[in-house]
């Protein structure tokens, strides 16, 4: 489905990612989890061709990515990002219907079908958003916003969702309303969700695999039960943490260890 083969990404003299290779399939949920500066957002930004590797390649479908339209890529690829670009004032249903347009039949005088409008109303009530439909971008709070932004990229029937700190500025039960309906797309088996996140414990119930990123660098990468332990938690974030099983789902659960200086 989307594959990085040894990618390396350079701004001038600066290496923000270092030969990671990283292979998404269908119905699996990958975290990148790392320290501020790791590379986490810049390789998920490779991931979608948004920022193109100094080296190495990345793989969509058997083809390499640089060789789709970007609104082919628009199709096969939605994200979520942290905060919503909206530089003119439009609705909520008008934002979410714009996930759509990479669909649409230009030919046509009003590009959005019957079923684009059916989609974007389904979108919005997965995300909790019935009756702001009418409200516009700028007048939502953050959690909203994220929210609307999450509708968007539901709409557009992409298999393969990047998200960027999907859960910022969301209270705890709109976090794992989130998550639970990327978890439930990629559990139909058509799906498949890269999610760059600093909350280690959200990533280990909802994850398939993790990916720790230092330095630009691979880590380690596999299980959330295999990754998140003491030993890797401190080589990365330099912090003594003590890890145990949920109660409840039996993942791990980390937490910080504070020690009085």
């Amino acid at each position: 489905m989307l594959e990085a083969k040894n990618i390396n990404v350079n701004y001038d003299a600066r290496v923000a990612v270092k030969d990671v290779s990283l292979r998404v399939v269908p119905s699996q949920v990958i975290s990148i989890i790392g320290p501020n500066g790791a590379g986490k957002s810049t390789l998920l930004r490779a991931l979608n061709g948004n920022v193109g590797p100094t080296s190495g390649e990345v793989i969509l479908d058997g083809r390499p990515l640089r060789d789709y339209a970007r609104r082919v890529v628009a199709q096969r690829i939605a994200v979520v990002a942290q905060e919503a670009d909206v530089r003119f004032p439009v609705t909520v249903f008008e934002f979410v219907l714009g996930g759509r347009y990479a669909w649409a039949n230009m030919s046509a005088w009003g590009w959005e079908s019957d079923r684009d409008i059916e989609l974007a109303h389904n979108a919005i009530a997965e995300t909790e958003l019935e009756g702001f439909e009418s409200r516009l971008m700028n007048e939502l709070s953050g959690g909203e916003r994220q929210r609307a932004v999450l509708a968007r990229a539901l709409a557009t029937e992409a298999k393969v969702f990047l998200l960027d700190e999907p859960t910022a500025n969301l209270d705890l039960a709109h976090q794992a309303t989130m998550l639970r309906l990327i978890r439930a797309r990629c559990n139909a088996g058509n799906s498949a969700a890269v999610i760059v996140t600093h909350d280690v414990n959200l990533a280990a119930e909802f994850s398939n695999e993790v990916l720790l990123l230092k330095e630009g660098r691979t880590i380690a990468f596999g299980s959330p039960q295999k990754i998140l332990t003491e030993q890797l938690l401190k080589q990365v974030f330099d912090l003594q943490v003590l890890v145990d099983a949920h109660p409840v789902s039996g993942a791990p659960r980390v937490t910080p260890v504070h020690t009085q200086g």
